[in-house]
């Protein structure tokens, strides 16, 4: 396959992507559907790791390999070392929706435990006693109703959508990398000998 073709490839598959993360990050702030106060909202939530990080920073890189795809003057060269660049920057990107929706996993919401106080009720267990794997300990949070389902749904979206768009950045770079060095596509070129 040539280089451009698998750099517009994995730019239209990002694409959809980056829409998902930014939809499931601005979901976060509405949980169960309900509007809450600011400092009702968990905090991990305002690191907006959905929206620039696996969101925006992905978008740009992919709306250039969808240029860098094309023919250019010297076989699409800068196009593709740009693609590089714009790719390490989506890659950071993903990367940092990953870490921060493992601590949005981990750390767990912020919710009332029933005496009218927002709190984080599962921040200190350890990972044995972690409410990932004691569904018994959800009914701790009393508002907003279905909160941890929420948050563990929404989180688990943005943790495996920046996984995919890291690895996809990270092959984009060794594509860009080869299109850079070798040209946007290595067709063999039928010499007419006939002449000679």
């Amino acid at each position: 396959m040539c280089t451009g073709k698998c750099s517009k490839c994995i730019g239209i598959t990002l694409f959809p992507l980056a829409v998902c993360a930014i939809v499931s990050n601005i979901l976060l702030y509405f949980p169960n559907g309900q509007v809450l106060q600011l400092s009702e909202i968990t905090d991990l939530v305002w690191f907006f790791h959905g929206i620039l990080g696996a969101g925006i920073l992905v978008i740009l890189p992919a709306f250039m390999m969808l240029g860098a795809g094309g023919t250019g003057c010297c076989a699409n060269r800068c196009g593709m070392l740009l693609s590089v660049i714009l790719s390490v920057m989506g890659f950071a990107g993903g990367a940092y929706c990953v870490v921060i929706s493992l601590l949005g996993l981990i750390g767990g919401p912020l919710c009332d435990t029933g005496d009218g106080e927002y709190l984080y009720p599962f921040r200190n267990d350890t990972l044995e006693d972690n409410y990932l794997f004691n569904q018994t300990t959800w009914s701790i949070c009393k508002q907003p109703e279905n909160i941890i389902l929420w948050n563990i749904v929404l989180f688990s979206i943005l943790l495996v959508t920046g996984v995919i768009e890291a690895i996809l950045c990270f092959i984009q770079v060794i594509n860009g990398l080869t299109g850079f060095i070798c040209g946007t596509c290595m067709r063999r070129r039928k010499t007419n000998i006939s002449g000679m």
